[in-house]
């Protein structure tokens, strides 16, 4: 007979598990789109973040130089002295390589530049790697000041 009344406590029963389990899903629910947006977020803040520090060694390069890299030499001209103009050169420029930016794709450098009156442009394209795009698809760009574009 001690065994009879041992049975209905050895565990779960379903209706419990189900009830946790709808417990979860509603957590997940409310928690997830949150969480999901804000690595997007974060990561168009790298790429800010990285196109003003690339800013930065183009104006030590042009101060050194008196123009700034074309779009041939690219950043690259950063590390590398420039063929012609190695004795000016005072470089490298900075003690890491730029890295791509943070979809994996390298920044995109034209001078000059095309889209504005800017000397230079340096762009990422963002999460869907192309040129254009809205919303965290947007391309992250040197030539916009505004909160959109940079």
């Amino acid at each position: 007979m001690a065994s009879r009344s041992n049975r209905g406590k050895e565990g779960f029963t379903l209706i419990e598990l189900m009830v946790v389990l709808a417990i979860l899903a509603l957590l997940a629910a409310a928690i997830l789109p949150n969480v999901v947006g804000k690595s997007d977020t974060a990561k168009q803040g790298v790429a800010k973040t990285d196109i003003a520090m690339i800013e930065s060694l183009l104006d030590q390069f042009y101060l050194d130089m008196g123009r700034y890299p074309t779009t041939e030499e690219g950043l690259n001209a950063l590390f590398t002295a420039p063929e012609g103009d190695s004795a000016k050169w005072k470089g490298p420029y900075s003690k890491k390589k730029i890295p791509a930016d943070p979809w994996g794709i390298p920044y995109v450098y034209d001078c000059p530049g095309t889209h504005s009156s800017a000397p230079y442009e340096v762009c990422s394209y963002g999460r869907d790697k192309q040129e254009g795009g809205e919303g965290v698809d947007a391309d992250i760009v040197s030539w916009d000041t505004s909160d959109s574009g940079r």
